[in-house]
């Protein structure tokens, strides 16, 4: 299954499908390394894990934050059991859909080209439509994305696994809306990320109407809030806007490694696909120009085709990523 196929399912889903949740789900272990859900101290308890792989963990938690139980995967390096070292961490991001998962970048090869590198990578459920958002307002119970990953993932990572806990040890990226959720992050929580990524993730939420917030809101409220909205409707909350809106945080970018990724050809028949990435590419050109303005550098690419991953482009921004971080 691939991510471009993934956002289709949001189309749908918008046309009256049901949400489903589709997280896969792994084998229990009895023991582990990892400290346990009363032990953690991060608001997190562990419900489910699977640690007989090597190098990819997996994790599922309780957590007052989110209704329904969220998962992780952590991708440890080659070599972390043999040695007392510490790793960059990369938190890499996923995008929308009602098939969507959180180990989809597992599928676009994320192991492979992570082998011998060292870094470690933890790539969280972000729910199907969650934009990385604490949102205005849910019908479903809490789905307080940003509070998960922030306030309780981030830490608990940084108490179990030996990564740097500090701006030079940590980098975010993602894809669609989770490059979104890595421009956002990166700017609204300066300290804590060096690099910042978006594949294909859109930069400006008010531009042409608001394209960007009204598509939060409606696919938001069809896969995972049940008529509630990110941003809220038909009123948005303006001041959350703004601070999510990379093109107004412009200064939260400074000092930072900032790599762009955005389509110049989307299907000129797929309008969905079209849509998308012709708002990311708007968007971004939009950004660079303040980046540019400001005297902030930043790598952009733009290649043709539409709205999914381009793997060449994954394999670069990981390079860049393990050249900006600290080293293990």
């Amino acid at each position: 299954m691939s991510e471009h196929h993934s956002r289709r399912n949001v189309l749908k889903a918008v046309g009256g499908l049901t949400a489903a949740t589709t997280l896969g789900g792994a084998g229990l272990l009895a023991t582990s390394s990892v400290a346990s859900a009363a032990e953690d101290g991060f608001g997190l308890r562990i419900v489910e894990r699977d640690e007989r792989d090597p190098r990819m963990r997996y994790y599922r938690f309780a957590t007052a934050a989110i209704g329904w139980n969220p998962a992780v995967n952590v991708l440890l390096p080659d070599g972390y059991h043999t040695g007392g070292r510490r790793y960059p961490v990369l938190y890499l991001f996923h995008g929308g859909g009602l098939d969507q998962d959180f180990i989809a970048f597992d599928r676009l090869r994320i192991r492979e080209l992570t082998a011998g590198k060292p870094l470690v990578v933890v790539m969280p459920d972000g729910g199907h439509a969650g934009w990385y958002s604490n949102p205005v307002s849910t019908n479903v119970g809490p789905r307080d994305w940003e509070t998960f990953h922030i306030n309780q993932l981030l830490p608990w990572v940084e108490a179990n696994f030996r990564t740097y806990a500090e701006y030079d040890g940590r980098a975010v990226s993602g894809f669609s809306m989770g490059g979104f959720g890595a421009l956002k992050y990166a700017a609204k929580y300066f300290g804590h990320f060096a690099s910042v990524s978006a594949h294909s993730g859109p930069a400006s939420l008010r531009r042409d109407g608001g394209a960007v917030v009204h598509w939060a809101n409606l696919s938001s409220a069809a896969l995972d809030l049940g008529g509630g909205t990110v941003y809220g409707a038909p009123l948005w909350d303006e001041a959350r806007v703004s601070a999510d809106n990379p093109v107004q945080r412009v200064e939260s970018y400074r000092n930072k490694r900032i790599f762009l990724v955005a389509g110049t050809s989307p299907s000129p028949v797929d309008w969905f696909d079209r849509a998308n990435e012709s708002q990311v590419l708007a968007g971004q050109r939009e950004f660079r120009a303040l980046l540019a303005g400001a005297g902030i550098p930043h790598e952009a690419h733009e290649e043709p085709g539409g709205h999914f991953v381009r793997p060449h482009l994954l394999a670069a921004d990981i390079d860049g990523v393990i050249a900006r971080l600290r080293k293990a």
